[in-house]
């Protein structure tokens, strides 16, 4: 009766405790997140309860399982089996803590200096997210090492393994030559604040956000939807655009080609007009010149502001459609127009017609030489 209550005993009270102590743990931590709504950090430590009741039960389990004489004959794989979930649960509880207390750093930062710098937060936003993938995989690696300890065999191995390191070594780094880069890369940019999350980047002629920043690639959400998925050290090697670096502000121009009786006064005051009532125009400065000049047509150009890159484009479709519109209701003849009509002739000569019956004033006179 002894050998069937103890099994019992220990198991149940086991599960009990577990259930027990994260219940007045998660408690805890649901009466200090409601006390403190200053600080997301009690919320994100509830996060961790499954791993912290795994690590609860199979610590439990662990310690009393030389007394509840259970499975006697597999007494060693049941051993190892709890201290490999132990192992991992507690990994699994570090990383879920880790997060929660480098998320919590991050937006508190982020709350005190959003509106004064903006592109500092993206930049400690891109460091915080590689810091906690690189703690993860740390803490994974010295788990996975730890499983593979508590196995007699790998133990006696790793001598042997360590004999071969160096040859294993620069086998691995030949082999991983691109990886090892891209991971280098991808620190470099975390700390060397190249491009950041969030920032607005135009590589290889495509303009996007940047969404994603790993140790190994980068993702660039484009403005029709797409993800384009680059290898971290293309930022370190190629040149690119970055429209966030340094103060998000932006200049912008719109081109119009016209005819050359256009009335230049009146667009720069309709240009005038149509920013007032444009909401994305940050009000700092806007002007229209002439910049080229064509037998044909001449270029118009409008420079306009914007306090950062979505409200630049704003401006320059608004600008670019409203300009158009007025010309076309106001002063048609400003819009460029193919002349198909016969030349007009100085007062008293007369239009003679060649043989092949083309107008004198329409025939392409060459040089003398040329002929």
């Amino acid at each position: 009766m002894d050998d069937v209550l103890r099994p019992l005993i220990v198991v149940g009270g086991s599960v009990v405790l577990t259930l027990l102590l994260g219940w007045a743990t998660d408690l805890l931590l649901r009466k200090a997140d409601e006390r403190h709504p200053e600080t997301p950090l009690w919320g994100l430590l509830r996060r961790g309860r499954i791993p912290y009741q795994l690590v609860l039960f199979a610590a439990l389990l662990r310690g009393s399982y030389d007394e509840a004489g259970l499975l006697p004959d597999h007494e060693t794989a049941v051993g190892r089996t709890l201290t490999l979930v132990l192992i991992g649960s507690a990994a699994w509880l570090a990383i879920r803590i880790a997060a929660a207390v480098v998320e919590t750093t991050y937006t508190r930062y982020a709350s005190s200096h959003r509106e004064r710098d903006p592109a500092r937060v993206r930049r400690v936003r891109t460091q915080v997210t590689l810091i906690r993938r690189v703690v993860s995989a740390i803490v994974g690696v010295v788990a996975v090492a730890a499983m593979l300890l508590t196995f007699p065999a790998m133990r006696a191995a790793g001598a042997s393994l360590l004999a071969s390191a160096g040859i294993l070594g620069i086998v691995a780094g030949v082999a991983a030559q691109s990886t090892l880069g891209n991971m280098f890369a991808g620190l470099q940019i975390a700390f060397g604040d190249m491009v950041r999350i969030g920032d607005t980047v135009v590589v290889d002629g495509e303009w996007g956000t940047v969404e994603e920043i790993t140790l190994t690639f980068l993702t660039v959400h484009t403005w029709d939807e797409r993800r384009i998925t680059m290898p971290v050290s293309y930022f370190t090697s190629q040149p690119f655009e970055n429209w966030s670096r340094g103060t998000p502000q932006m200049t912008g121009t719109v081109f119009w080609h016209l005819d050359h009786s256009a009335p230049l006064d009146a667009m720069r005051d309709r240009l005038r007009d149509i920013l007032r009532e444009c909401p994305a125009w940050d009000g700092r400065a806007f002007n229209l010149t002439v910049t080229d000049s064509t037998p044909s047509t001449m270029e118009v150009r409008a420079l306009v502001t914007a306090k950062d890159a979505d409200d630049i484009w704003t401006v320059r479709v608004e600008v670019r459609e409203g300009m158009l519109r007025w010309l076309g209701e106001e002063h048609p003849y400003a819009l460029p127009r193919v002349n198909t009509a016969d030349a007009v002739l100085p007062p008293g000569r007369r239009d003679h017609r060649s043989a092949d019956g083309v107008p004198a004033a329409r025939r392409v006179h060459t040089h003398p030489r040329e002929r």
